[in-house]
């Protein structure tokens, strides 16, 4: 019976050596984390009214309004990244004569319809534009340009990957005007402040 104690003792004396190793472990993370500085803030750098302070935070980007997400009046969320990106508007603003069939900023792609010139009909074309950064630069884009010949209506047709010379166009002209709405932008920018 002694030696069941015992044994049950010395089970509870690991467990509880175990806990304070582990605390000990995790605290010494948290404070290699910290660069070896508890956190807070030097009291010198920041003013003693709460106004103040709430105001400096928010202007150096620290925190939010919750009354400015109220305000918006909407449920969801406020999709104006699409609108602030110059790539995505000139690859819009570029081939706004066609159809689209799918687009979508998150997944940073913009697939237009088949479209058909009125002069030639039996030949219709097919954009594929994928966003690879949000940079302007001339990797950004992965274009791919598909041709449709049809013989008869669209029975017998043939597709085709376009040559790249009408590629390299496209993106040329698409750079052109993101640079464009860039400039444009840091202007504005300019102005407001």
């Amino acid at each position: 019976m002694m030696y069941k104690h015992e044994k049950m003792n010395s089970k509870y004396y690991f467990i509880k050596i175990f806990k304070i190793l582990s605390f000990v472990t995790l605290f010494g993370f948290f404070q290699y984390g910290c660069n070896g500085k508890l956190p807070g803030g030097d009291a010198r750098k920041f003013p003693d009214d709460p106004k103040l302070r709430v105001k400096q935070n928010l202007e150096e980007g620290r925190g939010f309004k919750l009354n400015d997400m109220l305000k918006s009046g909407s449920k969801g969320g406020v999709f104006e990244f699409a609108s602030s990106n110059e790539l995505w508007r000139a690859s819009l603003d570029v081939i706004d004569f066609m159809p689209l069939a799918s687009v979508n900023y998150s997944g940073g792609i913009i697939i237009t319809d088949w479209y058909t010139n009125e002069r030639i009909q039996n030949e219709s074309i097919k954009i594929t534009i994928r966003f690879l950064t949000n940079e302007i630069r001339s990797d950004a884009l992965n274009i791919k340009i598909f041709t449709r010949k049809c013989k008869e209506s669209l029975i017998n047709c043939k597709y085709i990957q376009s040559n790249k010379s009408l590629v390299a166009e496209l993106k040329k002209e698409i750079l052109k005007r993101a640079t464009k709405f860039q400039i444009e932008d840091k202007e504005k920018k300019k102005k407001k402040k």
